[in-house]
């Protein structure tokens, strides 16, 4: 089948794809740690070919002006094979969710009713840049027994490619279907169209990539879509608080990376220690280059510092995720405050509160409407392999069905089971 005939080529990708997910639904542990062992070596000893194919990738990117820090993205450097490879081999050793039975409880009818994890079935998975991505899709997918159709990006084409090779190369080393991982091989946007609308076919979509990808995706998707839209996040800083602890996270949380969905982009400072606090991380901030966009308050301290870059915050800034050396800087008044104004403008991503005080930190886990929230640490550590998921196929600000960091168990469902020996309903 061509990918130049788009219905059909996604008709055929679709159907072999709904066939693989109940040959992997079945398959054993054994066979697919055996997968993603193989799936490593084959990485480790692909090198030199993978590099070849990546250089097309960056050749072609830097000839059409792609900007220097999306080149690097596109990177297949060997410190990212051996990352991807000891990554399928971490998955390898992690525990198997399929098929644990739990919570059961004899009834008094005599049925003993539980529940059991169950793969999702078919998910499409949407990405840009990283071509590192198409390893931890497929490998998570394999895993958690599902099959999975990746689309990344054109930019990637060719390393995507020679990835894919590989981990199809490894399915039918371990006696697993081919078409359990499937690429799609045309760059012609039409095929994401058509992904995105193949309910029969597809149970869900994740897309990773920036604002505007993901709010197509949504808008425009006929199945159930995992998502988030940006990380506007934020560090609240209490009345009562360690304050050598609040600089060291809070310059952590914002300077660490700037690019991650999970930098934090707002800080908010209890009126009680803003004139303590401020000056210090405002020299912190100054002596890496960020600009403080600041409300009247914060704008009035931070103006003293040395070297400091600070200028009015608009209205816009409190909503806005920068992935820049650009923070907000608000002074509140109250606990209250700061949830009001976090649960307002940021984007239920990760925020944290820096206190010494219990009851202050137990308030803001219950009331942040967040898919992650955090007590004295950085924003940063919102992340599948910091969270011990082994590795992460995104991060969702979604109630349902997963939130948060999503590993194998975001990749699973539970489904009823009922144990009985003869009851009959009366």
């Amino acid at each position: 089948m061509t990918p130049t005939d788009i219905p059909a080529y996604m008709a055929h990708v679709g159907v072999a794809a709904r066939a693989a997910a109940t040959a992997m639904a079945a398959a054993s542990t054994a066979a697919k740690n055996a997968a993603l062992r193989a799936l490593a070596q084959g990485l480790r000893e692909a090198g030199p070919a993978l590099q070849a194919e990546n250089a097309k990738d960056l050749d072609a990117a830097r000839a059409a002006g792609l900007a220097e820090p999306m080149v690097d993205r596109l990177k297949l450097s060997p410190s990212v094979i051996a990352t991807v490879a000891e990554g399928c081999e971490q998955i390898a050793a992690m525990p198997d969710p399929i098929g644990e039975i739990t919570g059961v409880k004899r009834r008094p009818t005599g049925i003993s009713v539980g529940q059991m994890r169950v793969p999702l079935g078919v998910f499409g998975m949407i990405y840009e840049s990283r071509p590192n991505v198409t390893i931890e899709a497929a490998s998570l997918a394999i895993k958690s027994g599902n099959a999975c159709i990746l689309r990344g990006g054109s930019e990637a084409l060719h390393s995507n490619l020679a990835l894919w090779k590989l981990v199809q190369a490894a399915l039918v080393q371990a006696g697993l279907p081919a078409d359990a991982v499937q690429l799609i091989e045309t760059t012609d946007r039409a095929a994401v169209g058509r992904l995105i609308a193949m309910p029969e076919y597809v149970d869900v979509i994740i897309p990773r990539g920036g604002k505007g990808l993901i709010e197509r995706i949504s808008a425009e998707a006929r199945v159930p879509v995992i998502k988030h839209l940006d990380g506007n996040c934020h560090t609240y800083v209490d009345a009562q608080v360690d304050l050598d602890l609040a600089v060291t996270v809070t310059d952590n949380a914002k300077t660490q990376k700037y690019s991650p969905c999970n930098a934090t982009e707002g800080l908010l400072v209890h009126a009680g220690q803003a004139a303590a606090f401020l000056p210090r991380i405002g020299a912190v901030f100054a002596a890496k280059g960020v600009e403080m966009r600041c409300d009247p308050r914060a704008q009035a301290i931070l103006s003293g510092v040395a070297g400091a870059q600070v200028v009015a915050a608009t209205e816009a800034d409190w909503a806005t995720e920068y992935l820049d050396k650009i923070i907000s800087i608000k002074v509140v008044d109250s606990l209250d405050e700061a949830i009001a104004h976090i649960n307002r403008y940021g984007s239920h991503h990760t925020d944290a509160i820096l206190t010494t005080n219990h009851p202050n930190a137990m308030r803001f886990l219950r009331e942040v409407d967040s898919a992650s929230v955090m007590v004295n640490a950085s924003t940063r550590f919102a992340d599948g392999f910091e969270y011990g998921l082994g590795a992460e196929i995104g991060i969702s600000t979604d109630k349902f069905h997963a939130r948060g960091p999503v590993g194998l168990e975001g990749l699973t469902s539970m489904k009823w089971v009922v144990l009985g020996q003869g009851e009959i309903r009366q």
